[in-house]
């Protein structure tokens, strides 16, 4: 397929009529200067001066230069591509028990939020292609970034979160609830939700089940992460004692919520297995979207601009040569 993008740009064809028109009615008198280009355009010829050579080329020249400003396009065949993608959000807890240390990052013994930020933005790395959001919840679920392409942004709006952003309990089933409502939002068929979390639901209307449940029916799997190490050392009255600071970590619920939606339950107890849990998740097999239709182009202006200067140059060339045989 063939097109001018600048179609308008043939409104000034008669422009050379015009300027010989207003030319000629000027009553003055004026110093010609010889153009080849507007000879047989703009100038007065007598008789014997004008032949149609004189008059057809400068008008050929200035077509060629007007289709070479127009842009000329050529159009290909449309290609369909299909793009792969998953329509993916991370319901992450930021509840006061997200602060507890008992984690260890290279080395390192570290918060639970500290440790899941770091290795979520290894995750995140990996998302290219798909469409991705963040949920922040503790008193209350809160959408954090909308899903989008754009894992960079995602990736601020991680590093910029705090414990205690969004109070200090636990709505598990607001999260679940907002983020079915940002997926039904959209088309994507394949809509996963990662959860991650290290206690129970202590707040909110909703109760997780529920909302699990009506997950489950806008066919939203469920993948959920219990977060916190099952014993640690703490320094008591007594000396050194050994606690479970994970006590208060819902696994039968959250175990329930992801088999109703054909999710998994996964435990996080330190560094490693938080790794191999976002491995397994990578296994996820991507859908197929919508299709993305481009139609490959190529610019043609540089044909009637390359043919307009050859052409003017024979011309300017046939005159001299003409010229000098009359003298």
């Amino acid at each position: 397929m063939f097109e001018f993008t600048y179609l308008w740009v043939f409104i000034v064809l008669p422009l050379p009529l015009l300027a010989r028109y207003f030319l000629a009615s000027q009553k003055r008198s004026y110093t010609q200067v010889w153009i080849p280009l507007a000879q047989g355009i703009t100038e007065q010829q007598s008789d014997a001066q004008k032949n149609n050579l004189n008059v057809f080329i400068p008008w050929l020249v200035w077509l060629l230069l007007l289709c070479a400003l127009a842009k000329p396009i050529w159009f290909g065949e449309p290609i369909r591509l299909q793009q792969e993608s998953r329509d993916m959000i991370v319901s992450l807890d930021l509840s006061g028990s997200m602060q507890e240390v008992d984690m260890q990052l290279n080395g390192k013994t570290v918060d639970r939020l500290t440790l899941v930020k770091d290795l979520l933005n290894d995750f995140i790395d990996l998302r290219n292609g798909d469409r991705l959001g963040l949920i922040l919840f503790a008193d209350h679920a809160y959408l954090q970034t909308p899903l989008t392409f754009d894992l960079k942004t995602i990736k601020q709006m991680l590093s910029e979160t705090e414990l205690g952003l969004v109070g200090q309990k636990t709505a598990i089933g607001e999260s679940i609830a907002l983020a079915i409502k940002r997926f039904v939002e959209n088309k994507n068929e394949q809509r996963v939700l990662i959860l991650l979390t290290d206690g129970a639901n202590t707040s909110g209307i909703i109760e997780p089940l529920q909302a699990a449940k009506q997950a489950a029916k806008n066919n939203i799997t469920i993948y959920t992460i219990g977060i916190g190490a099952d014993e640690m050392t703490r320094k008591g009255f007594w000396g050194k004692q050994r606690v479970n600071p994970s006590a208060d970590l819902d696994e039968k619920t959250l175990t329930k919520i992801a088999k109703l939606t054909g999710g998994q339950y996964f435990r996080a107890r330190n560094q490693d297995e938080l790794q191999d849990i976002y491995q397994q998740l990578n296994l996820l097999e991507p859908i197929e979207s919508d299709f993305l239709e481009f139609r490959p182009e190529k610019d043609l202006f540089y044909w009637p601009l390359s043919l307009a200067i050859l052409i003017l140059f024979l011309f300017t060339l046939y005159l001299k040569l003409r010229g000098r045989h009359v003298a």
